[in-house]
């Protein structure tokens, strides 16, 4: 009984720590979005235009579509600083939208946008292992139904 209670002690603090870990990585994804679209709205001649890409955007208007998913990024991060449910949620959507956004910008800064999706599939990944208890003051009594 006390073996399968330390197993499960040590497996809740291997989860949190990785909620911690996404909350650390949507924040730099988050920080780093919102300078790419800071630089994708002041000049459009940071990024390389290539010719012939299937997805091909005004750059300027992808600044601020990079920028506000950035700006997303880092309030719900700070949620899941505070294992939010509600930034759980909502960590794994706009971690996928940027996975998602910087697919798109691959030509235009390949590197960065690798980055991004490795940052990000790593926080969805963190974000869906954990399994956070039930604190509240019933726990463990018997439910009336």
């Amino acid at each position: 009984m006390t073996t399968t209670h330390t197993t499960q002690a040590r497996k809740q603090q291997w989860a949190s720590g990785l909620m911690l870990f996404a909350a650390v990585m949507l924040m730099i994804a988050g920080v780093i979005d919102i300078f790419r679209g800071i630089m994708g709205i002041a000049a459009d001649d940071v990024f390389i235009t290539t010719r012939g890409y299937i997805f091909q955007f005004d750059l300027t208007g992808w600044g601020w579509v990079t920028l506000i998913l950035g700006a997303v990024a880092v309030v719900v991060s700070l949620g899941l600083f505070q294992t939010a449910k509600w930034a759980r949620v909502s960590g794994i959507v706009i971690a996928g939208l940027i996975i998602l956004a910087n697919f798109l910008s691959l030509p235009y800064s390949p590197l960065w946008s690798t980055l991004m999706i490795a940052f990000s599939g790593v926080a969805i990944w963190a974000m869906c292992v954990d399994q956070p208890r039930e604190t509240g003051p019933d726990q463990g009594a018997p439910r009336a139904g």
